[in-house]
């Protein structure tokens, strides 16, 4: 009995050396067939998993040594070894490949990409009329040289009222129905001369800047008021500034912004805390000769106060106003943009309806 297993283990041993070899042979030809097939990331595991996973032909192969002699593990031992490093570099350099091919395929499909393709149903968007005004208010005046600036909406009683030249108790404070916070002395600022403040506090003369942005008052909302509309003022600070460089970049910020070679504009006397002398600058009517709605029949449509700035609020800001002197002006741009649009209702900005939208 003892004799049989003996020469059945023999043959057995025998018969495995026998196809030892070529079973090696035919793992590689097998291996190098899958790779060179292998169109994804998992497909690649799978030929990994069915070669070297736990229960894979390589694996299964090298169990096999353990059965061998000692002289037929040093033949055979480190040709199985071998043959298990190769498959792992394969398999690797096939992973290398795909990325970068699949990288390839990408980057392709990012050259070729057609941005004209139509496709029917798709929604287009639209601009905003905010929006289409702002960048059409940037380009005028950037084009005069002055820059864009902006600020934060919540903001510092002196930065809103007292930088500007109204003290605690002063009545002009009275014009403002202004949104106070829990914080003592911050607020949502009134109107964005904060953000001039904050520049002429920051930076030294030459200053020209415009600054457009939310605004906030706490007023009944109808047709004409909001709790929060647009406001955009601009500054001027440099030496030897006059009312006269005022009155001419009113003019030539209008004539572009509706489009006019020529606009008449009327300047009449007003008081503002942070400008002296003020004025108020009212445009001849762009949309009618002899009276209209808009104008009110007096051909005449108020636009925005402006003046010299106030010595005060350059020293606030400690700027020398005996060596500079500057202007300033404010509109409100959401009653600008209603004009130009024709808008009635200022509750259709914010109202989310596309009819209203698709218009612009």
């Amino acid at each position: 009995m003892a004799a049989h297993v003996t020469t059945h283990q023999h043959f057995y041993k025998r018969n495995v050396m026998k196809n030892l070899q070529s079973e090696i042979q035919k793992l590689q030809e097998t291996l190098n067939h899958q790779l060179a097939t292998v169109k994804s990331a998992k497909e690649l595991e799978d030929v990994r998993l069915a070669f070297l996973g736990k229960k894979g032909s390589i694996t299964a192969l090298l169990s096999e040594v353990k059965n061998l002699s000692l002289e037929e593990k040093k033949e055979f031992g480190p040709k199985l070894q071998q043959l298990r490093q190769e498959a792992e570099a394969r398999i690797e350099a096939t992973r290398e490949g795909l990325i970068a091919q699949h990288a390839q395929a990408a980057l392709q499909h990012l050259h070729n990409f057609d941005v004209t393709a139509y496709k029917p149903g798709v929604q287009h968007g639209h601009l905003h009329p905010y929006t289409l005004a702002i960048q059409e208010i940037h380009d005028i005046f950037t084009s005069m040289g002055y820059e864009i600036w902006d600020g934060p909406e919540f903001e510092t009683d002196f930065n809103n009222f007292g930088a500007l030249n109204i003290p605690q108790d002063h009545p002009a404070r009275d014009m403002y129905d202004t949104f106070w916070t829990d914080k003592p002395g911050h607020l949502l600022r009134t109107h964005t001369s904060t953000i001039q403040i904050r520049f002429m506090q920051n930076q030294k003369p030459p200053l020209a800047g415009i600054a457009p942005g939310r605004t906030y008052r706490h007023e009944a909302v109808d047709a004409s008021h909001d709790f929060m509309f647009m406001q955009c003022e601009g500054l001027l600070v440099d030496k030897n500034v006059t009312v006269g460089h005022l009155f001419a970049t009113a003019q030539e910020f209008l004539k572009t912004l509706f489009k006019k070679k020529s606009l008449d504009i009327r300047i009449r006397p007003g008081f503002f805390p942070f400008v002296e002398p003020g004025f108020e600058i009212d445009m001849r009517c762009v949309f009618c000769k002899t009276g209209c709605s808009v104008c009110k029949r007096s051909t005449w449509i108020e636009v925005f106060p402006g003046g010299m700035v106030h010595p005060n609020v350059l020293r606030a800001c400690n700027i020398d106003p005996t060596q500079y002197s500057g202007f300033a002006f404010g509109f409100g741009l959401t009653r600008l943009v209603m004009l130009r649009y024709g808008i009635d209702d200022i509750r259709l900005f914010h109202s989310g309806k596309l009819k209203f939208l698709e218009q612009f």
